[in-house]
């Protein structure tokens, strides 16, 4: 039975700050649940429906969390969704580890991506391309906002990410970085194995005056229309998508 306690708990991790002090955060939906269910999250609580235990019961057999039986009313009534049908799982947050800037890796940077949906699909846009180490500012978006889990679709599960000051991180580092730019390279005639890390700037002012210093390669989408620019999350994909393909 779904107490009065829980509902406030998981309520409350709606706000970053008491995700912060309770170290924990919520995702909704059957598809990012059972993105949670397969990682190495650990899982404190589960509330599902029939429909969620009886299409799922193999990968629950082994859930040792709180799994709690609920109506769809109710989990619509806890998280973000208009209507939820299927589950809803509370898991730990994990701490923010330092991560390796290996070579031969192709490695996300975001500076300050302040935007939930925008980051969320940026996630997953990374996921698609094999990309598993996230760099974030400490002004970029918190990646367990309820917004940001939905627009990933579980591709959150597969990310390692620091929040880390990028400059001190970077400079230094010997490893290339590109830097998204309105003037810059054609990313299009890049030829050279494109390891090391892509750098995207913040949605209305792009990357910040000090992280350019340290760009050692301006890249540019070349526009064949009259828009003025792409939202950062297509022009990422767009980018990575080239760089990728160079590394091949």
């Amino acid at each position: 039975m779904l107490s009065k306690n829980t509902v406030k708990f998981i309520k409350s991790l709606h706000q970053k700050k008491f995700r912060k002090q309770e170290r924990a955060f919520f995702v909704e939906g059957a598809k990012n649940v059972t993105e949670l269910l397969l990682s190495n999250f650990t899982i404190s609580h589960l509330l599902c429906t029939e429909k969620f235990q009886e299409e799922n019961a193999s990968l629950l057999s082994t859930f040792a969390g709180i799994k709690i039986m609920v109506k769809p009313k109710e989990l619509a009534s806890l998280g973000t969704f208009s209507s939820n049908d299927q589950a809803l799982a509370v898991a730990e947050v994990k701490g923010n580890k330092p991560l390796v800037l290996e070579k031969g890796q192709l490695i996300l940077a975001l500076d300050d991506i302040r935007d939930p949906g925008n980051l969320g699909t940026i996630i997953r846009i990374a996921d698609w391309y094999g990309i598993n180490k996230l760099l974030l500012s400490e002004n970029t978006a918190d990646i367990y906002n309820p917004k940001v889990l939905n627009a990933s679709m579980g591709s959150f599960t597969r990310m390692n990410f620091e929040y880390v000051d990028l400059f001190n991180k970077l400079k230094g580092s010997g490893i290339p970085i590109y830097g998204a730019f309105l003037e810059g390279m054609n990313v299009h005639q890049l030829t050279d194995a494109a390891e090391g890390v892509l750098l995207m700037g913040n949605e209305s002012n792009g990357i910040s005056k000090q992280m350019e210093n340290i760009v050692t390669q301006k890249l540019t989408i070349p526009a064949f229309g009259k828009a003025e620019s792409l939202n950062v999350a297509i022009a990422t994909a767009v980018l990575c998508d080239n760089l990728k393909r160079n590394m091949q």
